[in-house]
C-alpha cells in the first residue's frame, strides 16, 4: 500500500464517519446499475456525498478501516498465545487478500504485501497491535475439503472472486514477528461461488466458495449449527484479520440479542477485517454459530490521532453475527 494511497484512506476516515462511507457506497452502487440499465447515458443525478475525486476502492477501504471495535475489556490474543485447542480452531480459519497484494517470490514462496497498523490509520501511541502489519481484507473459514464461508459483502460477484486469494497462515509467530512470507501451498483461488446471500440492511450476509483444489494439510469445520438457534446468552468466541491483521481469537463474549431470525448480536472485539469470521460457541463440541458481518461505530479521534472505541459490555449496538443456519443447507 502506498504512502500516497495510506494519506488518502486517512482524509477519507478522517472527514467522514462510518455511517457516511456505508451511504456513499450504497448510493455508487445505485448509480452504477442505474446507468447499466439506461444503456450509460448521460444525464443521471448522482446520490453521492463524498467527492468523486475519492474512488470506489479508496471509499471501500476507507470503510473497511473504520471497523473496529472494542467491548469491555480486550479479550483478543495472537496465535502464539493460544492453547492447544484453541491453535486447532485457528488451522481452518484464513484471511482474504486481493490477488495484486500476493508477490510471488519465484521459490515455491509468496509475499503478502502489509503496511504497519499504526502508519496506516494514524493510531495513537500504547494502540493495542500498533507495531504489527495490515493488508487482508476480510476472513473466511474452511467448512469442507474445498469449500470457505465469508461474508457476502466480502465477496460479491465473479469479478470479487477472480481478484480474491485464500491464504492460511497468517499470523504472529512471537511478540515481534508476523509471518508474511506464506508457502504457495497455503495460498488458493477461488473456483465458484457455490451459494451467497446479502440481504440490504441489518439482513442475512453470506457466501460460500468453492477453492481450485482440496486444502492440503490443513483441518475444516465440521460441527455447524444446522436447526434451531444458539441459547440466550451463550458464550462465544471469534477468530479472525480485524482490519487485516495477523490472526486473532478473541473471546470473553456472549449473546446480547438473540431475537432475530436471521442473526444474533454478541458483545464480540471485532474490527472490520472480521467480517467472514467464524463465530463459534465456548460450549463443547465448539460448535460453528456463525459468521461475523457487521459492528458498530469503532474509531474516535484523539487529538492528533485515533484510537478504538471501548463500549461496556452491554453497551453499543453489539456485532451481528449472520446464523449458520441461514448458509446451512448450502454446504
Amino acid at each position: 500500500m502506498s504512502k500516497i494511497h495510506v494519506s488518502v484512506i486517512r482524509e477519507l476516515i478522517n472527514n467522514y464517519s462510518i455511517t457516511e462511507l456505508q451511504n456513499e457506497l450504497d448510493a455508487r452502487q445505485r448509480e452504477k446499475k442505474e446507468k447499466r440499465k439506461a444503456g450509460e447515458r448521460r444525464g443521471l443525478i448522482s446520490t453521492r456525498g463524498i467527492p468523486p475525486r475519492f474512488s470506489t476502492k479508496q471509499v471501500h477501504e476507507a470503510f473497511r478501516s473504520a471497523q473496529k471495535l472494542v467491548y469491555g475489556a480486550d479479550d483478543r490474543k495472537d496465535f502464539y498465545q493460544l492453547n492447544g485447542q484453541q491453535k486447532k480452531e485457528c488451522d481452518s480459519v484464513v484471511s482474504l487478500w486481493k490477488a495484486s497484494d500476493i508477490q510471488d517470490n519465484g521459490d515455491g514462496k509468496s509475499q503478502l504485501q502489509t503496511i504497519k497498523f499504526g502508519d496506516a490509520l494514524n493510531l495513537c501511541e500504547k494502540e493495542t497491535f500498533r507495531e504489527q502489519p495490515i493488508g487482508a481484507f476480510c476472513s473466511g473459514f474452511l467448512v469442507g475439503p474445498d469449500l470457505i464461508v465469508t461474508a457476502g459483502h466480502c465477496v460479491k460477484n465473479v469479478n470479487d472472486l477472480t481478484n480474491t486469494r485464500f491464504v492460511f497462515g497468517y499470523r504472529m509467530v512471537n511478540k515481534k514477528k508476523a509471518r508474511t512470507t506464506i508457502i504457495n501451498s497455503d495460498i488458493y483461488k477461488g473456483k465458484k461461488i457455490v451459494g451467497r446471500k446479502q440481504d440490504p440492511g441489518k439482513g442475512s450476509d453470506w457466501c460460500i466458495v468453492r477453492l481450485d483444489r482440496p486444502v492440503e494439510n490443513h483441518t475444516h469445520f465440521k460441527n455447524i449449527r444446522k436447526t434451531g438457534k444458539i441459547p440466550d446468552s451463550a458464550k462465544v468466541h471469534v477468530i479472525g484479520h480485524p482490519v487485516g491483521l495477523p490472526l486473532k481469537y478473541a473471546g470473553g463474549a456472549w449473546v446480547r440479542d438473540n431475537q432475530n431470525k436471521s442473526y444474533a448480536v454478541c458483545n464480540l472485539d471485532t474490527y472490520g477485517g472480521n467480517s467472514g469470521s467464524p463465530v463459534i460457541n465456548d460450549d463443547k463440541p465448539y460448535k460453528i454459530e456463525g459468521i461475523l458481518v457487521r459492528g458498530d461505530t469503532d474509531f474516535r479521534q484523539v487529538g492528533d490521532c485515533q484510537r478504538s472505541n471501548v463500549c461496556p459490555n452491554t453497551g453499543c449496538s453489539g456485532e451481528d453475527v449472520t446464523r449458520a443456519t441461514e448458509f446451512a443447507d448450502n454446504l
